[in-house]
């Protein structure tokens, strides 16, 4: 391939495929037909399916990633980007168009990563939140345990609304989800004063 160009062409024909057919359903032909390639290119940038699909996710959850930082970075409080930072989640937990056909048409090749493999996810989410709330709690923040700890939390809850956003917790009204982050998330990050 011609290099990043190109590889961004066929992540851009997967996300559309998978979007289309399921992760499943989703064929190597079918994906190289979408990029206006031959599927021998595919397969020498992408040697097996998995390794797209997988390539395809991870620029998903970056660009997840940039959209509620690009959100957060507009609060203008410490409590406010706590609570922009849950809305963010929840909305984009709900609106994700892929993780939604996954969850919806593919559960098997989602759901063993979120739950009983779900190691490295709550891992990720921890990790990035215990860094925002270093960042937010500057020298007032606690022992590294305790942060990690509340971070976990945030990374278990929102691993638990994707996988059952019905419940108490709103996650259908943004300014309900605001309310209930303000209440009851931003206490456990921002040191009351």
């Amino acid at each position: 391939m011609r290099g990043s160009a190109d590889a961004e062409l066929v992540l851009d024909a997967a996300m559309a495929t998978f979007l289309d057919f399921g992760i499943r359903r989703a064929t190597m032909t079918e994906i190289a037909h979408r990029a206006g390639i031959g599927v021998a290119t595919v397969y020498r940038r992408f040697p097996k399916k998995s390794g797209l699909v997988q390539a395809t996710v991870t620029r998903e959850v970056q660009r997840f990633i940039a959209d509620v930082d690009s959100k957060i970075a507009h609060a203008s409080t410490p409590t406010e980007q706590v609570v922009e930072c849950f809305v963010a989640f929840v909305v984009g937990a709900r609106e994700h168009p892929l993780l939604r056909r996954i969850l919806a048409t593919d559960p098997e090749v989602v759901l063993p990563a979120l739950t009983v493999s779900g190691g490295p996810v709550v891992g990720l989410g921890r990790a990035y939140v215990a860094d925002k709330i270093r960042r937010l709690q500057g020298s007032d923040a606690g022992s590294v345990e305790e942060t990690e700890m509340v971070a976990e939390m945030f990374a278990r809850l929102a691993q638990s609304m994707v996988l059952t956003p019905d419940g108490r917790i709103p996650s259908s009204d943004d300014d309900a989800t605001r309310a209930f982050a303000r209440r009851h998330i931003a206490p456990l990050v921002v040191p009351a004063r």
